[in-house]
Order: C-alpha cells, then sequence, then structure tokens
C-alpha cells in the first residue's frame, strides 16, 4: 500500500502545473469575499488576489464584480510554499495592458474619458483600465478651481501631455478641451446671433453695473439702464446667477453683444400721450428729488418733472420742504414731449384751475391768475433745468455700456 501511495502522490504531483513569479497563470473562482478572491490554478496551492491586488479603485467590494466559478487570468507574485498560499495580481497585469493603450493615445493625443477616482489636494486621480492618471489641479479647466470636489465621481474627458510608467508620472490635461469647447461654442454663437433676436440666456455674473448673460457659448450685457423700463437700484436685488431670462439682441459690435428687456410691444411710452397729454390731471408718487424739484413716477418707465416753482402758489425753497420720496401727488401736465419722453407736472396750475371753479360755481367775482400764462411764463425753465439734470445725471447708456463691458467682462466673454 505504500509503494501504491508514494506512486500515486507522485503522479498527482506530475499533473500539477510548476509556476514561478512573474508568471501568466488562469484559474476558477473558487471563493470571493469583500476583500479576497480565491482562485484553482491547477497547482498544490490556491492562488490569492486581495482587493488592492484586483483594482486601483478605492473601496470596491469583490463580491459585486466576481462569483464562484468566473474565470480569471492574473500574475503570480510571489509563490509561499511555508504559508501555502500563491500571492496574484490582476490590476499589474491589467496595467501592463492599459499602458500600452495610453502610450498609444499619448503619442496620437487621443482624448480619453474616465471617472474621477478620488479628488486630491492638487488635482484629480482618475483611472483608465488600471492605469492612475494624474490630473493637475491647474489643467483641470480654464478657469481656477477653488473646490474640486464637484469632480468626485464624475466621468471627464482629457487628452495625456506627459507619459513615465516608469516613474509611475502620466499627466493629464482637460483644460486645453475646455477651451477649444468653448472657443468653437463662441464661433458658433457669432454666426447664428443677430440683432432684434429674442434669445433666452441665463445670468452667468452680477455686478452693481448690470447682468453678464450666457447665451450658450458667448456672455452679453445687460446693462442696468435696459433691465427694465421703469427705475433698477440694484442688479442684485432683482436677479440671481442661474436665473433663465428672454432678452433681446440690442446691438453686437464685434464680440460685444448689448441685451435689453426693454421690449417694443410694452414701452410705456407707446400710449403715453392718451394718459398724460397736456391738461390732464393725473396722479403719481415721488420717486426721488432733486434742487430744482421732483421726479414723479406716473407708472414704471414713465417720470414727469415737478419742478419747485410749480409745486405750491407760496415760494418754496426746496421740494424737500413740502415733499418726501413715496409721497403720492396729484398735478396737471402742463408739458408732454413724446420724442425726448419728457413730462412736466404742475401743482400750482391744478390749484389755480380748481380756484376758479369754485369762483365760478359761487359766481362771485373774485381776481384770479391766469393759471395757463403763469405756467407758460414758468415751463421752459423746467425744460432747461431737466435738461440740465439729464445732462449732469444720465451718460449715455451706450457709452456706460462700453465701458463696463470693457473693464469687467470676463475672460471668456471677451
Amino acid at each position: 500500500m505504500s509503494a501504491e501511495n508514494n506512486e500515486f502522490e507522485q503522479m498527482l504531483e506530475e499533473s500539477l502545473v510548476t509556476i514561478h513569479n512573474g508568471q501568466i497563470v488562469e484559474g476558477t473562482v473558487i471563493d470571493v469575499k469583500e476583500d479576497e478572491i480565491v482562485l484553482n490554478i491547477g497547482y498544490k496551492m490556491d492562488g490569492i488576489i486581495t482587493r488592492n491586488e484586483y483594482s486601483n479603485q478605492s473601496g470596491i467590494d469583490l463580491t459585486t464584480v466576481v462569483k464562484n466559478g468566473d474565470k480569471m487570468t492574473a500574475k503570480v507574485l510571489k509563490v509561499n510554499d511555508a504559508e501555502g498560499q500563491v500571492a496574484l495580481t490582476y490590476k499589474r497585469l491589467a496595467m501592463e495592458k492599459s499602458n500600452e493603450r495610453i502610450k498609444e493615445a499619448f503619442e496620437n493625443q487621443e482624448v480619453l474619458k474616465a471617472t474621477v477616482d478620488r479628488v486630491l489636494t492638487g488635482g484629480l486621480s482618475v483611472i483608465v483600465e488600471e492605469t492612475r492618471v494624474f490630473i493637475p489641479a491647474s489643467l483641470v479647466s480654464d478657469n481656477f478651481e477653488k473646490d474640486l470636489n464637484k469632480y468626485a465621481g464624475q466621468e471627464i474627458e482629457f487628452v495625456v501631455i506627459e507619459f513615465n510608467p516608469k516613474k509611475r508620472r502620466i499627466i493629464g490635461d482637460r483644460k486645453q478641451l475646455v477651451v477649444a469647447e468653448k472657443k468653437r461654442l463662441h464661433e458658433e454663437a457669432l454666426e447664428r446671433l443677430h440683432v432684434d433676436d429674442v434669445v433666452v440666456g441665463t445670468v452667468k455674473n452680477l455686478t452693481d453695473f448690470g447682468a453678464f448673460v450666457d447665451l450658450g457659448g458667448i456672455d452679453g450685457l445687460l446693462h442696468i439702464s435696459e433691465m427694465s423700463w421703469g427705475r433698477i437700484e440694484n442688479p442684485k436685488k432683482v436677479f440671481k446667477v442661474g436665473q433663465e431670462l428672454k432678452v433681446l439682441i440690442k446691438d453686437i459690435k464685434g464680440e460685444k453683444i448689448a441685451l435689453t428687456l426693454k421690449f417694443p410691444e410694452s414701452n410705456p411710452w407707446a400710449n403715453a400721450e392718451e394718459k398724460y397729454g397736456k391738461g390732464n390731471v393725473v396722479t403719481g408718487k415721488v420717486a426721488r428729488m432733486a434742487e430744482f424739484g421732483a421726479f414723479v413716477e406716473l407708472e414704471d418707465g414713465i417720470d414727469a418733472l415737478l419742478h419747485v416753482s410749480q409745486i405750491s402758489k407760496d415760494h418754496i425753497d426746496k421740494p424737500s420742504d413740502v415733499l418726501s420720496v413715496g409721497q403720492e401727488v396729484t398735478a396737471k401736465v402742463v408739458d408732454f414731449n413724446n420724442e425726448d419722453h419728457k413730462i412736466s407736472l404742475s401743482i400750482k396750475a391744478l390749484i389755480f384751475d380748481q380756484e376758479r371753479e369754485n369762483a365760478s360755481d359761487e359766481d362771485e367775482e373774485v381776481e384770479i391768475p391766469v393759471a395757463e400764462e403763469t405756467v407758460a411764463e414758468e415751463v421752459p425753465a423746467v425744460e432747461a433745468v431737466a435738461e440740465e439734470a439729464v445732462a449732469e445725471e444720465a451718460p449715455a447708456v451706450e457709452a456706460v455700456a462700453e465701458e463696463a463691458v470693457e473693464a469687467d467682462a470676463p475672460a471668456d466673454a471677451e
């Protein structure tokens, strides 16, 4: 029996393969845990693939990627007869293959696509077929990215700009792809956009003088004076970043696009003469005041000047002595200029009219100043002051917009 046993053991030994470090072997999965795979490789000892030697992906659960009975090819790392184990690696064999793939992509400047595996202090780490590629923070985007965590788990495109597997230095660049794509979209946008087009854009940035709106590859400036027919003090109180806006392209000069929300069909001056023509009695609220008078808002986009000389029959040094911002006043329109969008009001003329009416009703002979003559004498002065006020306080919108774009437009809006 002893001779038979020895003969059987010799035959079994001869039937088993011999292995050595670096050898490529094939095996069948006979057991799998979260962090370990056991392979029958036809040797007297089973092969072990740990989680670290299966993949470069962090935190992978091996029970989700392989199962009993699966066939696998691996590389022998170490044969340890004393412990009865054969250490195998699956990822290093895959890395050798992927290095060839990356080398080819590097030489041809091919665009690769991979998922961000880790967000590091200095950049992003992605894995291409088990080979780790590092993308420095400066090459992630065309703008400085303060927080790279938003890229975690995202699939991104890049090109390999440095390939040195011996030093484990494989560098990727996403920035050049972002720049090229923005340039393409920019050129396409300039071709498709025209003056008087109504387009939908997204608020990209807000400043004190207006908003930059992304029109899909190119930015347009919506100046504060073009945000409403009325008066807007602070764009940040009206709009927010990310908000969608339907805007009208007012002008295109080179790569500078001026936008407006003043659509012609909503122009309050279109039928203003019917409501605010000369001789009409109107009511509005004091919007702002100056030394020479008060500006009364009749509706959004339509202000009228109530000169200090027309506030009362009595002499008034300055409007703030008798009026306050937000106060409602009723006055008579004594001048209407639709072409220049100017309206002059007079409370004094309205008082004279009411006194004349009262005197007529009572049938008394009361000497009342002629309101029209009084106003006629003073209205020219009102117009002159208004002209001067506009010249001093309201520079041309186009000039302001032009200066604002040049001074504050982002780099990608140039």
